[in-house]
């Protein structure tokens, strides 16, 4: 039951190109977003489609996957789950991030 405390699905396009950056100890990071579309109809009847952008990283084989066979607009479905984390930037700020660690991957479509 442990597995389904912190866990995410989505189904989705990819907003850029896979970022790919090589780590000292030689593991590849991946990041990149996903855009998750709902579509619904609004009081009057109006077709409204809600998008959500997802930040995504994936780690070793699936970044490298990601940097093979990802760009952008290819639609995928991640399974992973929400990490936080703080960081500052130059000016000093403090600013706060949430991101999907992947654990699995799934390319669809063409």
């Amino acid at each position: 039951m442990n597995s389904l405390k912190n866990k995410v699905q989505l189904i989705g396009n990819l907003g850029n190109d896979p970022e790919i950056i090589l780590m000292e100890n030689g593991t590849k990071l991946a990041k990149f977003s996903l855009a998750t579309n709902e579509t619904y109809k609004n009081a009057k009847g109006e077709k409204v489609t809600d998008t959500q952008w997802h930040n995504i990283v994936a780690w070793g084989k699936l970044a490298e996957i990601s940097e093979d066979f990802l760009s952008k607009g290819k639609e995928v479905m991640i399974e992973g789950k929400l990490m936080n984390r703080t960081y500052e930037t130059n000016e000093g700020e403090k600013r706060y991030i949430t991101e999907i660690k992947c654990n699995e991957l799934l390319m669809l479509g063409k």
